[in-house]
């Protein structure tokens, strides 16, 4: 029952009480009967008026309450001239001003932190109280090469991702590098917020490729060249006595075979060191309009003698007569023989090397039936120095990324299948 039916109720009881007994005490003496309902009349008259003023305050509290439930902070109350109202009203105003305020401050917070996210230059993926992901921005979406549609409201579980796996098995408030196929490298760190008095998880994803190459560089570069000046300081004298030695018509044959050897191997270890100086020092390059067919041919035609004693077979197929685009002609030559090269030595004997030239797709696909890559070397391939082969120096594939990303240009190298390894160059 509410208050005011209470109120009602408690003052007609008593007023109905009020009047019987009234009529029955002074039923004999009409002007004190008289006297007594006019007072019982005026004690109605300041019931209703208390009434009023009780009830009215609990009926704007209760307006003010349902303002408050709709999340309307914009009903505020004029003042009525009673003191006592008027300071619940004044309460109540200051109150609303506060949380209108408040609820201004928070929305401006809550934009802010909604643009900074979707600008933010590292990728950020907010996970919700179930471990579902919830929020994902397009940074994120980016680097992942995955929609939204494929992400949101899924557990990490249930995506097939290399960048993802490693979230999901490092603990918050830690960090973690992954390496991908074609030389990129992802670092993610996982942390958490609370939300509502409970702990959520967010994840910030940033690819550390570019970062790395310079490291590298830096490091490797400044042993190479000193390495070359000193190699290089040698090989010249030493060449030019051993070539006077071998023009003497005094020195016997045996001596003159041993000289050709070590200036062959001279020859060798200058054309060795050469390869990590031109690593370190590969220069911009000079883009003109080249045609991808043609060249993929040169470079098979320039192979394919070499291969006859291997029985090694070359195919070239192309989508259309000419794939003319934007490049430097030498290197993108130098990345071909090398990939082509790759595709040569791993194939023992008898197989079958195919390049795939797509204007279509505009990309450019090296396949070959060779021996394939073990799963644990994958992302140590584009690293300088490093080489699954017994002699190699490691030097084929860092240059081939150098280049590559020189030009702006995606690639990716993985096993498919037995027999079917793949060199992918994606024209951007």
């Amino acid at each position: 029952m509410k208050l005011q039916t209470k109120y009602v109720l408690f003052v007609v009881i008593l007023h109905l009480l009020a009047l019987t007994l009234t009529y029955f005490i002074f039923q004999g003496n009409p002007l004190l009967f008289l006297l007594s309902e006019i007072i019982i009349i005026f004690s109605l008259v300041i019931s209703w008026q208390l009434y009023r003023e009780l009830i009215q305050p609990i009926k704007m509290l209760v307006q003010g309450i349902d303002a408050i439930k709709d999340k309307d902070f914009n009903v505020k109350f004029l003042q009525t001239g009673k003191y006592e109202m008027d300071e619940l009203i004044n309460v109540y105003n200051r109150m609303i001003d506060e949380l209108r305020s408040e609820r201004a401050r928070q929305e401006e917070q809550h934009l802010f932190l909604e643009k900074l996210i979707n600008t933010s230059p590292t990728g950020i993926m907010i996970l919700d109280f179930d471990g579902k992901i919830k929020q994902v921005n397009p940074k994120g979406l980016d680097l992942l090469a995955l929609d939204s549609k494929s992400l949101l409201g899924r557990e990490l579980t249930e995506i097939d991702n290399p960048v993802i796996r490693k979230i999901e098995v490092i603990e918050a408030g830690t960090s973690g590098t992954v390496s991908l196929s074609g030389g990129v490298v992802f670092k993610v760190q996982k942390s958490h917020f609370i939300d509502r008095g409970f702990a959520r998880q967010f994840v910030m994803i940033e690819e550390l490729t570019a970062e790395i190459l310079a490291a590298e560089k830096k490091t490797y570069g400044k042993v190479i060249r000193i390495m070359a000046h000193e190699v290089n300081n040698t090989i010249g004298p030493v060449n030019s006595i051993l070539q006077s030695t071998v023009a003497s018509q005094n020195n016997s044959e045996r001596i003159d075979h041993a000289l050709r050897v070590a200036i062959r191997r001279n020859d060798n270890l200058n054309a060795f060191m050469r390869n990590f100086a031109d690593l370190v020092r590969v220069p911009p390059p000079q883009k003109a309009p080249i045609d991808l067919v043609q060249l993929s041919q040169n470079v098979i035609d320039l192979m394919r003698l070499r291969s006859e004693e291997k029985k090694i077979f070359f195919e070239l197929h192309a989508d259309s007569p000419a794939f003319v685009v934007p490049a430097d002609s030498q290197q993108m030559e130098q990345v071909m023989v090398n990939v082509i090269k790759n595709a040569y030595e791993s194939i023992k004997q008898e197989g079958k090397i195919t390049v795939l030239v797509k204007s279509r797709s505009r990309c450019i696909v090296v396949q070959d039936s060779g021996g394939g890559i073990a799963p644990e070397f994958e992302s140590q391939l584009f690293s300088p120095f490093f080489s699954t082969k017994r002699d190699g120096q490691g030097i084929g594939l860092a240059l081939i990324r150098e280049i590559l990303q020189n030009h702006g240009f995606e690639f990716s190298l993985k096993t498919l299948q037995p027999g079917l390894t793949e060199f992918r160059i994606q024209i951007c």
